[in-house]
């Protein structure tokens, strides 16, 4: 994974054959891949993603040895891929503050107004709709 993250290739695979090599359970390695695809690149490539997972839904159908060869083509491509941490540091932010403030209220313009009473209490007022 650490050589996914730093982009070289090269070395993804060497570490792949030698987890491999060293009896560590394909499925891991895929499940890793795919965490590696949302945490290292994330929005760089958003395609990533989908090829960790195809890689994992491979793996898991075919088996070894032939899903090595898929491993391979799956850390070639994340580690040569852009890559982006927002997602990842984002959704930490957000957990973080969180927990400093609380459970708080949902403001009155974020709450749906289905009924009259919601709309005559203040629901939705202020609201803008991103597409109008």
């Amino acid at each position: 994974i650490k050589s996914i993250r730093g982009s070289d290739p090269n070395g993804a695979v060497y570490w792949l054959a030698r987890m491999i090599e060293g009896g560590e359970d394909i499925k891991f390695i895929a499940r890793r891949m795919l965490i590696s695809a949302s945490e290292d690149i994330g929005l760089a490539n958003p395609t990533a993603l989908v090829m960790a997972n195809t890689t994992f839904q491979a793996v898991t159908t075919i088996g070894y040895p032939e899903a090595r060869i898929i491993l391979s083509q799956c850390a070639i491509y994340l580690a040569t891929s852009a890559k982006s941490n927002a997602s990842y540091m984002a959704i930490g932010k957000a957990q973080q503050a969180v927990k400093q403030t609380g459970n708080l209220s949902v403001p009155l313009p974020l709450r749906n107004a289905p009924t009259k009473l919601m709309k005559d209490l203040g629901y939705g007022q202020e609201y803008k709709y991103a597409h109008d």
